[in-house]
């Protein structure tokens, strides 16, 4: 008798029409892993469904179901069948019912949640090294109230698991298969290995409820193959000339593929996927997960993660800032050409046709500005702008400090900058412009002024929140307080004339933080206003507000 391993994952739901449609059929995906091959199966109170056949990828089972029939602006609790049976909700479960719920305003209203960087949290009675989770958090509140307001939308910007920082039971599960003394060590090292990351991650039954429920959209960041991923084209050349690596990036490629970008996709996008259809069209789908997972590594151009998803009047974006880069270091670039122009085309389509244009990339855009200043400085070292000694000094530096965000890619930085100002600009522009990062531990609010012109209409600001659940050591807090200070100003401009910098097109100041702990950003998007809430998890899986503000007032 098959069972459910791990899910259901509420993962594509539609957003509301832009033109309100009452009578309009919507649909959502569901995810779950099963234990065997077997007919997977979400049924609706309100007589919706869908059905899909498990697929197998190296001896395990998935299916993503298509869910149809359902009404844009209702809510109705679903159960998943496999062969027939029933096996969620449990029949022991303490939550309440799980529930596809399609937004429907009449203003276009959207709430969106979202942060990185979540460890997986220890089983219950166990002390917690890194504090309340903030999902735990937004668990609790749901399950306490369940008609109140929740996310439309939970945005994880990157890091759902870490492949190289494992729990104390992940380094005795992998002691007991493979010994420690290997590289790579008490770091995950196969496919095998990565699903137990994400049993650990998503069987949690807080968040196993919680993602049953609330629909999300994912990217991955460093942390999810290796920290410092593809930091440079040196970085590279040293990873793969281990005995491991190999292994390691098409394991993470084809782990991510299964168990976050299928769901990031609608249902029309899965059934036009070719290796969706060939995967689910053979026996045992690994050899073309594997294959795609070789091309993705050797060639990352011919890939793409990144992906748009529309909410009514406000238009999502979410950048893979990983995969997509360009390392040699006479064309560094954070995306691509091909990738570039995709960003281009979906943030351009249709002027006019968006109220809020949310950029999401799991790296910050705009950073404290002498963090900002010395990866720029880093990244003209490297290439060569002050002699061969000062590069390898440079990239010495880079991996041990971690400087590798759009900062790091100074022509990347000015072609966003540049066009978040075309698209924020004219009579058609959107209320709002607003990029939506992680990684850094931290959260900020920065809103940057254009060194030439007038700038664009549209408020443009960097929301950055991170971790979820994670920490900071003290002296790096203290580091990212003093790095939007005045003097800290005046060094990154020594550090920026020293490396020979051209200036950023953009200046910028702080509107809100640093804040640190482990923590939730919201948006609240209605018609062309946008508020923003974070929240801090505290003791006894509580969420408590620590920031609320208007982006862009309701009268604008």
């Amino acid at each position: 008798m098959a069972g459910l391993r791990l899910g259901p994952l509420l993962r594509y739901v539609d957003g509301p029409p832009s033109v309100p449609d009452p009578s309009a059929a919507s649909s959502a995906t569901v995810w779950i892993e099963a234990t065997r091959p077997c007919a997977a199966e979400v049924r609706c109170a309100d007589g919706a469904g869908g059905t899909a056949r498990t697929f197998q990828v190296a001896g395990h089972h998935y299916a993503l179901i298509p869910v149809t029939g359902l009404t844009a602006g209702t809510e109705t609790a679903y159960e998943v069948f496999l062969d027939g049976t029933r096996v969620w909700p449990p029949a022991d479960s303490r939550f309440p019912p799980s529930v596809i719920r399609l937004p429907m305003d009449e203003e276009g209203g959207l709430r969106v949640a979202f942060g990185s960087c979540r460890w997986a949290a220890p089983p219950a009675g166990e002390s917690d090294p890194v504090g309340p989770d903030a999902l735990h958090g937004l668990a609790a509140r749901i399950a306490a109230d369940p008609a109140a307001a929740r996310p439309d939308v939970l945005l994880l910007l990157g890091d759902q698991v870490y492949a190289d920082e494992v729990s104390d039971a992940t380094r005795e599960r992998i002691r007991a298969r493979r010994g420690l003394t290997d590289p790579p060590g008490a770091e995950v090292a196969d496919f095998e290995e990565y699903t137990w990351l994400y049993d650990e991650s998503w069987g949690d039954p807080e968040v196993r409820w919680l993602l049953s429920t609330v629909p999300t959209c994912m990217v991955f960041d460093d942390h999810d193959v290796i920290d410092d991923w593809n930091t440079s084209a040196a970085w590279l050349a040293d990873m793969r000339a281990t005995p491991w690596w190999r292994e390691r990036i098409l394991s993470g490629l084809m782990s991510y593929w299964v168990y976050q970008h299928l769901g990031n996709l609608s249902p029309a996008e899965l059934a036009a996927d070719p290796l969706h259809t060939a995967v689910c069209a053979q026996p045992d789908g690994t050899d073309a997960l594997r294959a795609f997972a070789c091309r993705a590594d050797a060639d990352p151009a011919s890939v793409r993660w990144s992906y748009r998803r529309d909410f009514g009047r406000t238009r999502l974006l979410m950048v893979d800032s990983r995969a997509a880069r360009v390392l040699a270091e006479d064309g560094r670039a954070m995306l691509d050409p091909d990738e570039a122009a995709w960003l281009r085309d979906q943030v351009l389509d249709g002027p006019g046709s968006c109220d809020h244009l949310l950029i999401s990339t799991s790296l910050p855009w705009l950073l404290p500005p002498l963090v900002h200043d010395a990866e720029a400085w880093n990244a003209a070292l490297c290439r060569g702008a002050r002699g061969a000694r000062w590069a390898r000094f440079g990239e010495k530096l880079r991996r041990a400090a971690d400087l590798e965000h759009w900062a790091a890619f100074p022509g990347s930085f000015a072609a966003l900058a540049g066009l978040i100002a075309e698209a924020g600009t004219g009579p058609a522009a959107p209320a709002s412009v607003l990029v939506l990062s992680g990684d850094v531990h931290h959260a900020y609010v920065a809103e940057p002024r254009w060194r030439e012109g007038p700038g664009p209409d549209a408020r443009v600001l960097q929301l950055t929140c991170s971790p979820v659940h994670n920490s900071i050591p003290l002296s790096i807090r203290a580091g990212f307080r003093f790095g939007w200070s005045t003097v800290a100003r005046a060094v990154g401009r020594r550090l920026a004339r020293h490396g020979r910098c051209a200036p950023a097109p953009v200046d910028w100041r702080r509107r809100g933080g640093p804040w640190f702990g482990n923590q939730l950003m919201s948006l609240e998007l209605r018609g062309r206003s946008a508020r923003l809430r974070l929240e801090q998890a505290r003791g006894n899986d509580v969420l408590t507000t620590v920031a609320e503000s208007d982006l862009v007032p309701g009268d604008s």
